[in-house]
């Protein structure tokens, strides 16, 4: 580091640690992202004093942004790049508006510098992401990119996946474990491909065991058998591998741009080649998320047994999540194209033609019409572009039942949910539009225009916990309820009767953990816990249901 760098690094720290003063909102994200790491450069004692500066904390936030992003600009050390980030994210934050936000992040990209999407691990410390092309979460959906970022490694930042400094407080260590699967490249030679497979660096996704269990065979030695299954089918797994422990010189990898997706309670999966450290070596990998991991930085699935979790679904998730988002969607719909359309013979003739990019269009269409963004709409033109791509086809009855009978089998090899709720909703869908298409590709259709997307939701109220499952286990209430006369109450006594998949198995007409629900519909609750038919997995003991008639007879106290 030269004297110049160390003197503008003393400087931005004075001028981090008068504002952190100044900026109430900001105080913890600059204490513990900023101060922090531009301390631990110079020192905290070796700092500088600074005149007063002129202007609102939120505009000094800024200037002071863009000037760590100018010596950022020349110099790559970890603790200024992680400084970096949470300055550019907390001045967008503080945008006042989308227009604002946008100049601000493209003002930032500017004085930084266009160069490659790369990765570089910090010393115990987050992942730093420069110049992302895309960063999606789970669903395929986009997460707000900055020019210089700082993702979350050790778990337990609050404000996923962006880190905030939680690996400083916690101790965190970047270290690998000594008892880790080591790393060894195996060989499997077979029939029409060849495999090779690497233990050491497998993530556990289940990708293969899931979907080709005959060939990737867990619990099996050898775990690869390559003469299990169709070498197409084989040489899908392979691609589809996030970690890359699985290979074969035999299998070529599509083009697909530098990308990282946040997993849903898993790693962050990165494809398209983007350099990690500095080496461009590796197409996709997967990085630890968890913070647990045995191989760190690269996943070992240990999030698994941690048991690591993002904020759950909403209540009511759309079919869009609940399918798994559009990386599900898409893989359904190359798995029928591919798969299924191209050999039937009924079928094939009728898509000989289209576009290499149908199957992301089909994808894009889905994701809308199930209540994810505007893919469709906002890419392809909305509902007249996919009326005017079936008008004048003359669609048969005859393609369209094997259209919807083959998209249900790719369904189950993409692996979207088999829940019987989800796939009620799904097939409606298909029978609806499929007969929909047909309608509007016979000669003198006239197919009303400018119609909106379809957005479809679940049949009948049969939402994802709307009832118990028979293969759930079943699970005791774990309630003391007050001997002889003591006094009974709703939150201590009489909610904790009602479990959680009691409550989403009524949520369609009350909420069984609301004191005023349960309170208005008392004696209907009542009559049915006296007949055994709430809840649906067996009667309650005869002395919870004596409880809850005292607790009416008491007047319902909370």
């Amino acid at each position: 580091m030269t004297t110049a760098t160390r003197n503008e690094l003393r400087t931005l720290l004075a001028r981090a640690r008068r504002l952190n003063g100044e900026l109430v909102e900001g105080a913890a994200p600059l204490s513990d992202t900023v101060i922090r790491p531009l301390a631990a450069v110079v020192g905290e004692t070796d700092s500088v004093t600074v005149e007063p500066e002129l202007g609102e904390p939120e505009q000094r936030l800024w200037e002071l942004a863009k000037d760590a992003t100018r010596l950022r600009a020349g110099d790559d050390l970890p603790e200024l790049q992680e400084a970096v980030a949470a300055l550019q994210h907390l001045a967008c934050v503080f945008a006042s508006d989308e227009k604002v936000l946008a100049a601000r992040v493209a003002e930032l990209a500017a004085i930084q510098g266009v160069s490659p999407m790369r990765i570089e691990v910090a010393p115990d410390g987050p992942y730093l992401l420069s110049n992302p092309e895309q960063l999606t979460n789970w669903l395929g959906e986009p997460i707000r990119t900055f020019p210089q970022m700082a993702l979350c490694r050790c778990g337990a930042s609050e404000m996923k996946p962006l880190c905030d400094g939680s690996h400083a407080r916690i101790g965190f260590s970047g270290a690998k474990d000594p008892e880790r699967v080591p790393d060894q490249l195996d060989t499997y030679p077979g029939m029409g491909v060849t495999v090779t497979d690497n233990r050491g660096l497998c993530a556990h996704s289940g990708f293969c065991t899931d979907r080709v269990p005959t060939a990737f065979r867990a619990g099996q030695e050898p775990f690869v058998a390559p003469s299990g299954a169709r070498a197409d089918e084989i040489a899908a797994a392979v691609r589809a591998c996030p970690s890359g422990a699985l290979g074969s010189p035999d299998v070529s990898l599509p083009h697909r741009d530098p990308a990282v997706e946040v997993s849903k309670d898993g790693p962050y999966r990165i494809t398209g080649g983007v350099p990690l450290d500095g080496a461009a070596d590796r197409e996709h990998y997967s990085l630890c998320r968890c913070g647990q991991s045995r191989n760190k930085p690269f996943c070992s699935g240990m999030h698994y047994y941690v048991g690591f979790q993002d904020p759950p679904m909403s209540q009511e998730p759309s079919l869009f999540e609940w399918a798994g988002g559009l990386p599900a969607l898409t893989r359904m719909t190359k798995i029928f194209y591919g798969k299924y359309v191209a050999n039937d013979e009924l079928l094939a003739p009728l898509f000989a033609r289209m576009s290499p990019d149908h199957p992301e269009r089909v994808a894009a269409w889905l994701t809308e019409t199930f209540g994810g963004p505007l893919l469709y709409t906002e890419r392809y033109g909305g509902y007249d572009h996919m009326v005017a791509e079936h008008a004048g086809k003359a669609l048969t009855e005859e393609w369209r039942a094997r259209w919807a009978q083959l998209i249900s089998r790719a369904a189950d090899d993409a692996g979207l949910p088999r829940d019987p709720e989800f796939r009620a909703a799904f097939a409606a869908y298909v029978e609806w539009g499929s007969r929909i298409a047909v309608e509007n590709s016979q000669p003198g259709a006239n197919p009303p225009p400018h119609m909106p997307v379809p957005r479809w939701w679940w049949v009948c109220n049969a939402t994802p916990g709307s009832r118990i499952s028979a293969l759930e286990p079943k699970t005791e209430r774990a309630v003391t309820l007050p001997a002889g006369d003591e006094p009974l109450g709703f939150a201590d006594h009489i909610k904790p009767l009602f479990r959680e998949m009691d409550r989403k198995s009524m949520s369609f007409v009350f909420d069984l953990w609301s004191h005023a629900d349960v309170t208005q519909h008392a004696d209907g609750i009542l009559t049915r816990l006296r007949q055994g038919s709430m809840p649906c997995d067996g009667a309650w003991p005869v002395e919870h249901v004596d409880a809850f008639e005292r607790w009416i007879k008491d007047g319902c106290p909370a």
